[in-house]
């Protein structure tokens, strides 16, 4: 691979991990760009008939293939019916009403649009909007990133005489709504390239073909639309493989230099830099400013990264319909006035601190109520229900995702709209489908919907044990108890001499990353720590040594939000994404810590001598020994506790003996929590010895 590549065998073991197995494979990956991708219409059964749809709602006056006459008569434009788009208050959902809205009225439609209350209402189209758009006039409804779970608000569109196009990309429900055109990559085959785009690649797909059908395709709306196409993916998390990445790297290196008022104020409020600017250090040394993770990722180039918009763009797009009303991104998005967009954006900006700060404290008050009530039980339940009054709906999402980052466990998090009602959201595992475990409890629910890693419901308040029993009885269906723990996968070793400029941009070749194809996750054994310090909002930043044939190699490195943790042991084995830092006009490369643990590596503890190395320790009040050990070529940790029992583990293995000899001893999985713990403690305290020879 290293061969036909001409890249480094690191690079190479990034690919082979991402399942690009032979030189062929590297190259179609790598060559992306040049993608040939079947047509759209070859692939989604009712697109043509949305096109026919639309086409005639737009141009009545025009031929099957006819364009729009830029003097049509007033008779003409008055014969258009009019077109209502219901949209969702996420970001997914946000963009693609926006790039519908551009692209429709580009055409010369009358186009109107409607978005559900996040808190009064909930996800999707329903009967009051269906009922609404009919009193004013509209003939013709086209949902975006909603809509295939929505039968009786459908069912009432039919009844009112309004024709229905659903674009969306949610999981199918058992009996689908009786549109007239149904446009879901879940309903197609298989192995379509477009199988997995988000609800702004369908809203997308459908907008190229019908302005390419109208004659009206030109560079200026096409752009356009790839960029709120890019927005979009990224921040809904969709995965960045075939068609998706094809597009996202294209719109990646078009939104630098958009020509959309309302994505340029983005990118300037939310201080994205593209080229020279102030970086990293003097954001944490300016007083005005505090050193958070989204406010750190800067860019110094012409093409953003995911990054940008996963952490800087996308948050305040999604705050907003979290927390305020999504018209304020609408507005944003499809405004040709750079004065109001600036106005939205700072909008955007501010509500997104309102956001952060509720997050953290919801985060804060949930971790305690898990530490006290369900912690103890978790391991049985395998999975976390937490209801609580007075927590704002609209990001308890986020909350669930940390929490499922923290306690490894599927998590379903809700709160009280009334008395009688709760809203919730849930997030999953890899081992567990999210969708499936909501339906399987729909005789408790009311309304629900999701994919496999995400969703949202709501319940009667009386039925709160009985779901939490439900959800119990399904994770105990698909999940082990190995499952139940945070989970971080890494792809490869590196030494720190490994990491440096050239090989971080050889790192590009794997660009755009996300979703089913992450960031490469390196991990290095045994470094110092030499200096480490709190900054910002509880991060830990600090500076890493590894020595490397006699020479001393150092880098720094940020921990994200690891107050807790600190001070971090003197030496680690660490887990980290490479990043860039900018200051001063100078570029160096830093680790960004996604974990740690303590060494198992032998060579910490005999490097120094050669006899075994011993200590004592205390765990819940009891003294214990413990000390590193030859059993035969293999170093072993041995502790001993006051009964005269030693539980011994070969370094870096999970399985250990635990007796008052070793022909008596029964074998034990040290990663259980009740050896675990000991063990770390106990390697701690090795650790602490080691680092003082």
């Amino acid at each position: 691979m290293a061969q036909t590549t001409s890249l480094s065998p690191l690079i190479n073991q990034l690919l082979i991990n991402r399942g690009i197995e032979t030189p062929e494979q590297a190259q179609v990956f790598l060559n992306s760009g040049n993608l040939i991708l079947p047509s759209p219409l070859e692939d989604f059964p009712d697109l043509g008939m949305s096109l026919e749809l639309l086409h005639n709602a737009i141009a009545p006056w025009a031929g099957p293939l006819g364009t729009i006459a830029p003097s049509a008569a007033p008779e003409a434009i008055a014969s258009q019916e009019k077109i209502a788009i219901c949209g969702d208050y996420d970001a997914d959902g946000m963009t693609s009403t926006a790039l519908l809205l551009r692209s429709l009225r580009w055409l010369g439609a009358q186009v109107d649009y409607a978005i559900p209350s996040r808190m009064h209402e909930g996800y999707g189209i329903n009967k009051r909007i269906v009922e609404e758009f009919h009193s004013e006039g509209v003939g013709l409804i086209l949902t975006v990133d909603n809509g295939i779970s929505a039968f009786e608000p459908i069912e009432r569109a039919r009844e009112l005489g309004l024709k229905v196009i659903i674009t969306d990309h949610h999981d199918i429900p058992q009996q689908l709504p009786p549109a007239h055109a149904i446009l879901n990559p879940k309903l197609i085959r298989e192995s379509s390239p477009y199988r997995g785009i988000a609800g702004v690649g369908v809203a997308y797909i459908l907008a190229v073909s019908l302005a390419q059908k109208l004659g009206q395709a030109n560079d200026d709306i096409l752009t356009s639309m790839l960029e709120l196409f890019t927005l979009g993916t990224i921040a809904d998390l969709a995965p960045l493989t075939g068609v998706n990445r094809h597009w996202v790297k294209s719109g990646l290196q078009h939104l630098p230099k958009s020509k959309l008022p309302g994505v340029r104020a983005l990118i300037q409020m939310s201080g994205v830099h593209l080229s020279g600017g102030q970086g990293d250090e003097s954001i944490q040394n300016s007083k005005s400013r505090s050193v958070d993770r989204e406010a750190t990722q800067s860019q110094n180039s012409k093409s953003l990264k995911p990054e940008d918009i996963g952490f800087r763009l996308g948050p305040r797009i999604n705050a907003i319909g979290r927390i305020a009303d999504p018209q304020i991104v609408i507005e944003l998005l499809t405004t040709d006035d750079m004065g109001i967009a600036l106005e939205k954006a700072m909008q955007c900006e501010a509500i997104n601190r309102q956001r952060q700060e509720m997050c953290e404290q919801i985060e804060n008050e949930a971790r305690e109520i898990v530490e006290i009530e369900y912690l103890p039980s978790l391991q049985e339940d395998r999975v976390l229900v937490i209801v609580q009054p007075d927590w704002h709906h609209g990001v308890i999402g986020i909350v669930a995702s940390r929490l499922v980052e923290r306690y490894g466990v599927p998590v379903f998090i809700g709160t009280y709209e009334d008395e009688g009602q709760i809203r919730g959201s849930a997030r999953g595992i890899p081992e567990f489908h999210v969708f499936d475990a909501l339906e399987y409890s729909q005789d408790l629910l009311g309304k629900f919907g999701g994919h496999k890693a995400a969703g949202g419901f709501s319940l009667p308040s009386e039925n709160l044990e009985a779901l939490r029993s439900r959800l119990s009885e399904f994770a105990n269906q698909c999940l082990e108890p190995q499952h139940l723990k945070p989970l971080l996968k890494i792809d490869t070793s590196a030494l720190l001499n490994q990491i440096h400029h050239q090989f971080y941009q050889q790192l590009n070749v794997l660009e755009p990353c996300g979703i089913d194809n992450p960031d490469p996750v390196f991990w290095t054994s045994n470094v110092r720590v030499i200096e480490q310090q709190i900054v910002g909002k509880g991060h830990i930043k600090l500076t890493i040594t590894q020595t490397i044939d006699d020479s001393e190699y150092k880098i720094k490195a940020i921990a994200w939000r690891w107050r807790e943790y600190f001070p971090l042991p003197p030496r680690l084995d660490i887990a980290y994404k490479l990043r860039e830092n900018h200051f001063n006009g100078n570029t160096t490369i830093e680790l960004e810590l996604l974990g740690v643990r303590l060494p198992t590596q032998s060579h910490i503890f005999f490097a120094a001598h050669s006899a075994p190395l011993r200590t004592t320790f205390e765990y819940n009040q009891c003294h214990y020994t413990c000390g590193i050990y030859k059993n035969g070529s293999v170093p072993e940790l041995r502790i001993g506790n006051p009964d005269g029992k030693i539980l011994a583990v070969p370094l870096g293995h999970s399985i250990g003996l635990l007796g008052s000899s070793r022909q008596q001893a029964i074998q034990v999985d040290v990663s259980q929590p009740q050896y675990n713990q000991i063990l770390q403690t106990a390697l701690q305290a090795l650790s602490m010895l080691s680092n003082q020879y």
